[in-house]
């Protein structure tokens, strides 16, 4: 029996029984339409974390100080507060450093602009130069000036009350430590360029959160005695560093490790448990990549199990359908049929229930990917090489779905299945 006559026989055989092959391949359908979904989605919030992070930042690096009950996550927004004022200075003055922007924040109970309030808001407290060094564009006014009530507002925060806030206009936030009223006016608004690691952009989803930026002088109070100069500083949770060119990233990386762990006030006033972090960007991509990977492979993994549950179906139909043919199997063999014939007839049947449910299965992935993608505004990332083995894991459920029933259907005696009624 020629290959073509035999799937033409075992087409035949699958369309004669509509209801029962579309219930089989269900399970093939719902796993690799599964897995296709989650590796879409976990392809686009890869491409989101490096569109979001990597940007025009490959020059700069941050100064941290984790504790051991931190994530392990390189922090690009937080970490021990510990870096005074003198640490700042004596990192910017480290060959290869371009520029340097120490960071804090102020923990505000409310922010008001005219007679709309907001609580609870973050307020990062940095130099003028951030915005500069971050890449963050002005679509209004200017940066704040150092010792000067001014504020600066990302889109998000200038649109967050009832009436928009433009340059010029007036803010009030309130210290949430003591209830004290901070008077503040705005004097730009910016568009944010990268991602701060949480406190402007989401990594799952474009949309910015809002931001309000303040300098240290005359808003930020958190202070220490420096160990070294024995003066009270001012003290930062975290300094952002911009290397001279992104090619002295790694040699500016290790001097600051050198130096913080040899003569900062940073290395005496952190915990005990606590280790310094100069990160640059492409380490932190990289992590976060590796930590959404395994995330989607244990989702995949999950969704897998559907695959099983499909190939037992195959199997289990198709042991059925052996038994329901016995007497056509006996009149073939009677005709002179060969064993391999009858083997290849029902694994290729077999076969096909798992390639339909795989190239179905595909197609609803693709969908479900795009439809997902599109709801957490994430941008969409196929990946076709997953497309490809989806049809190979079709054809190798089918095979190994269809083994036994094959074999079962080639070993049946042919007088036997004469007799079969």
């Amino acid at each position: 029996m020629d290959f073509v006559e035999t799937f033409r026989i075992s087409w035949l055989n699958i369309r004669s029984h509509k209801l029962r092959s579309v219930l089989t391949t269900l399970g093939v359908v719902i796993g690799v339409a599964a897995v296709i979904t989650f590796v879409t989605l976990g392809a686009g919030l890869q491409a989101d974390i490096v569109q979001t992070i990597a940007g025009d930042n490959a020059d700069i690096l941050y100064v941290s100080a984790e504790s051991g009950s931190d994530s392990g996550l390189p922090s690009v927004s937080g970490g021990e507060t510990v870096f005074t004022t003198h640490d700042v200075e004596r990192i910017r003055e480290i060959d290869g450093v371009a520029g340097v922007a120490p960071q804090g924040g102020i923990v505000s109970s409310s922010v008001t602009h005219e007679n709309s309030s907001v609580s609870r808001q973050w307020v990062s407290v940095t130099t003028p130069n951030y915005f500069a060094m971050k890449g963050f564009r002005f679509i209004e006014g200017r940066p704040y000036r150092t010792g000067q009530e001014e504020v600066v507002l990302n889109e998000r925060a200038a649109q967050m009350f009832q009436e928009n806030v433009s340059v010029g206009d007036r803010i009030t936030f309130v210290r949430a430590v003591n209830n004290e009223p901070l008077n503040a006016t705005v004097v730009g608004i910016v568009r944010e360029q990268s991602n701060e690691g949480g406190a402007t952009e989401s990594f799952i989803g474009r949309e910015p959160q809002p931001a309000i930026y303040a300098p240290p002088d005359p808003y930020y109070a958190n202070t220490r005695v420096s160990p070294t100069q024995d003066i009270r500083q001012r003290v930062y949770n975290q300094i952002v560093v911009e290397a001279e060119s992104p090619g002295q990233v790694e040699a500016v990386q290790g001097r600051i490790h050198q130096y913080l762990g040899e003569q900062s006030d940073a290395s005496i006033l952190k915990p005990a448990d606590a280790q310094f972090g100069v990160t640059t960007y492409d380490q932190l991509v990289n992590q976060i990549q590796d930590i959404s990977s395994t995330f989607t492979a244990y989702i995949t993994g999950i969704a897998v199990i559907s695959l099983v549950v499909g190939a037992i179906g195959i199997a289990n139909i198709m042991l059925v359908s052996v038994t329901e043919r016995t007497r056509e199997i006996g009149i073939m063999k009677a005709l002179g049929a060969q064993k391999r014939d009858i083997l290849q007839l029902f694994l290729l049947e077999a076969v096909l229930l798992g390639l339909i449910g795989a190239v179905t299965g595909a197609i609803a992935g693709a969908l479900g990917g795009y439809v997902g993608t599109r709801l957490i505004n994430l941008p969409l990332a196929f990946r076709p090489e997953w497309f490809v083995l989806s049809i190979v894991v079709g054809i190798v459920v089918g095979i190994l779905a269809g083994l036994y029933p094959a074999w079962s259907a080639a070993s049946t005696d042919p007088i036997d299945a004469l007799r079969y009624e």
